[in-house]
């Protein structure tokens, strides 16, 4: 979709969300009667999506049917002209991408209504992480960041300038490569990426609350993050939500238990308690929990974990202008090996952060799957899969 580089920018942040979410209702869909109900929803939201274009609608609707039915990457705007779903001539296309305008709250809530992945529990899972755009060589392109892309073999990451999004996606059950966008955010230069995504998170929820799919009552929804963000402080910021975060920490990270009880010593009572060292073996006590599930793509996957862990904060960085004592962000930390992973025959743990408390042996389980799902999370970048050049 070469498209996106020239709409305008209120059009670039949902597109994505909107191919994506389209192709997840079509491919949900099974035979018979399934069929024909996937069918009818993707009937509904292309009138929905209809609704949600204010300016040169018609032009909009049809060069976005241009863009998802055409046979493979657009290599030039002018040749959406030619698919035979857009019936316009070229000058209404460059008309569209001109003074096209979209209402994005319309659209989020849109996709907002749209049904969720089923799992067998009935609770809702999300996964969030960042999906660059790559434009190395667009010097002229606004916003551009360096983005971190894995290259093919070992050590073979690069810094390539481009454009990342934060995305936010319904996780579902079993092998699949369609993913269920439900929102898409550019991150600029100046964004402060744990602010920016405390706020979609709390606004997707928000709209998936309205829209039916969580009661007072039902679980909380379990959100799932990737190494690189400040999952702690993701916590702390979506207090009073019905959200469960789940996060990869970096396997240096040093944590803390809870301090002990004062003893009526003189001096202030100390805040922590012992540390807890992911590289030092040394310092981990016994297990509290240890739960081995087995899988079909990954093995036997074992987790370990420990109750009321929490990160020590500073003023500095992120926590600078806090007013008042830092809190203190208390989770479950689970070290979770599986056998394998796909072309990793001898993976090393991963280290994982539960804001939950108290979790019993089923929560742990539940969680170290949920992030095993989260690995397969189809957020490749957009170049990979097609919608833009990498240039």
């Amino acid at each position: 979709m070469m498209i996106f580089g020239f709409l305008p920018e209120n059009l670039k942040t949902q597109a994505v969300a909107v191919a994506f979410s389209m192709a997840w209702l079509e491919a949900g869909a099974g035979g018979g009667g399934e069929a024909d109900q996937a069918r009818e929803r993707l009937a509904g939201f292309r009138r929905k999506l209809y609704r949600c274009f204010t300016a040169r609608a018609d032009a909009l609707f049809e060069l976005a049917d241009a863009v998802l039915c055409a046979d493979g990457p657009v290599k030039t705007l002018a040749g959406l002209s030619l698919a035979p779903e857009h019936q316009r001539g070229h000058g209404a296309l460059y008309d569209a991408v001109n003074c096209g305008r979209i209402d994005i709250a319309r659209l989020r809530r849109s996709l907002a209504g749209l049904p969720l992945p089923a799992w067998p529990d009935g609770r809702i899972r999300l996964g969030v992480d960042v999906s660059p755009w790559l434009r190395p060589d667009a010097a002229t392109s606004p916003g551009r960041l360096f983005c971190h892309v894995y290259g093919r073999g070992t050590g073979q990451a690069q810094m390539i300038p481009g454009w990342p999004y934060s995305v936010v996606a319904a996780l579902e059950p079993g092998r699949t490569s369609w993913t269920a966008v439900l929102d898409a955010i550019r991150l600029g230069p100046a964004d402060d990426e744990t602010e920016v995504t405390a706020t979609q998170v709390r606004d997707v929820v928000g709209r998936l609350i309205t829209a039916g799919h969580w009661q007072p009552g039902d679980p909380d929804i379990l959100i799932v993050f990737d190494a690189g963000y400040d999952v702690s402080r993701l916590a702390h910021q979506l207090t009073g939500l019905p959200v469960e975060l789940v996060g990869r920490l970096r396997s240096d990270r040093v944590l803390y238990f809870p301090a002990p009880p004062g003893t009526g010593g003189r001096g202030r009572p100390s805040r922590h308690g012992p540390e807890f060292a992911l590289a030092d073996p040394a310092t981990w006590p016994g297990a509290q929990i240890t739960t081995s599930t087995a899988t079909s793509r990954y093995g036997t996957a074992v987790a370990a974990a420990w109750d009321r862990l929490h990160p020590r904060l500073t003023h500095r960085g992120a926590w600078l202008g806090h007013d008042g004592k830092l809190p203190i962000i208390e989770g479950t930390l689970i070290r979770l090996q599986v056998d394998h992973l796909p072309g990793d025959r001898d993976p090393k743990p991963v280290w994982l952060w539960s804001s939950r408390t108290g979790a019993g042996a089923a929560d742990v389980e539940l969680t170290a799957l949920a992030y095993l799902e989260s690995v397969s999370f189809p957020l490749l970048t957009c170049s990979t899969i097609g919608l833009v050049p990498s240039d």
